[in-house]
């Protein structure tokens, strides 16, 4: 089924004895700033300087990105980040998500998954990682990227991801999230790479010591998905980044003629993480993503 498929690989070893990294993007084909950052990255890499290896694969889903196909795989219109860790027997999507762990994930000690904002998704930058007995070190990770908001759901609101599966099989990962819209925009890309040079030097795999996570880096403990009740016109009245109140008003899906068929509110306060930005939305349809039970960062 995969037969046809081949990704590109770059690999990086040290002199020093270190974790073996798995870098990987392009799960989703059109979060380009994302597989841009593992390219420069790995291309800039001074390998003397480095402990362990890295094993970087920027393009995973590459019929994904060959077709523009922004959230799923287009062979069978699947999610590839709600598949891990696949099954060979199973559909697409399945055996590429198995191919994908098994020969990239699994043998690792690390991974590190970039991803943001899709072709009609704005983001807020905001880095994933799961609540295992690897939590400690995957949290480290986590932080060390810098960005504003820390993920751990804990209310198992999302299931299949690369970090899940990876932290099933005894893995610290995390899932870095920035840029958004299916733009190319080089403050993305440098905020991945920065990112990704500071949680390096905090898991001992570049020389120096890390910079200190932001003063107002928030823990999120709750990630809420809202979708829409209705199809229809979304008019979000909020953008990503916003500090929302509890029972606040998010925005409306409309009818053609501009009537509200239906009122989006917050179901607690928190910070909005990504929203959907297309207007045409179906029943059911995907329309933010909110930050909730925050707590600062330690």
């Amino acid at each position: 089924m995969l037969r046809h498929l081949s990704w590109p690989v770059l690999e990086a070893t040290g002199p020093r004895h270190g974790p073996r990294l798995c870098l990987i993007a392009g799960v989703h084909g059109c979060e380009y700033p994302a597989i841009a950052a593992v390219v420069g990255f790995m291309r800039e890499l001074d390998t003397s300087s480095l402990s362990g290896s890295i094993l970087a694969v920027p393009i995973v889903s590459p019929t994904s990105y060959a077709a523009r196909s922004p959230f799923v795989v287009p062979e069978d219109g699947r999610n590839l980040n709600r598949s891990f860790p696949g099954d060979p027997g199973g559909s697409f999507t399945d055996a590429l998500a198995h191919h994908v762990f098994s020969e990239f994930i699994a043998p690792s000690d690390l991974l590190i998954d970039l991803h943001g904002g899709d072709m009609v998704e704005a983001l807020e930058p905001f880095v994933l990682f799961d609540d295992s007995p690897q939590r400690q070190t995957a949290e480290r990770l986590a932080r060390a990227f810098g960005f504003g908001y820390v993920v751990c759901d804990t209310t198992d609101g999302l299931g299949g991801t690369t970090s899940a599966a990876a932290a099933a099989a005894g893995i610290p990962a995390v899932t870095a999230e920035a840029g958004g819209c299916g733009l190319l925009e080089p403050a993305e890309v440098e905020r991945h790479v920065r990112g990704l040079r500071n949680a390096l030097r905090a898991v001992g795999m570049l020389p120096g010591e890390p910079e200190p996570p932001p003063p107002r880096q928030r823990l999120v403990e709750r990630f809420v998905w809202l979708r829409s009740a209705t199809g229809g016109w979304w008019q979000a009245d909020v953008g990503a980044g916003d500090a929302v109140a509890a029972e606040g008003r998010l925005g409306a899906v409309l009818d053609p003629f501009g009537d509200e068929l239906e009122t989006i509110t917050a179901p607690e306060s928190g910070v909005v993480l990504f929203l959907t930005t297309s207007p045409a939305v179906a029943q059911d349809g995907l329309l933010l993503g909110l930050g909730g039970g925050m707590r600062p960062g330690r």
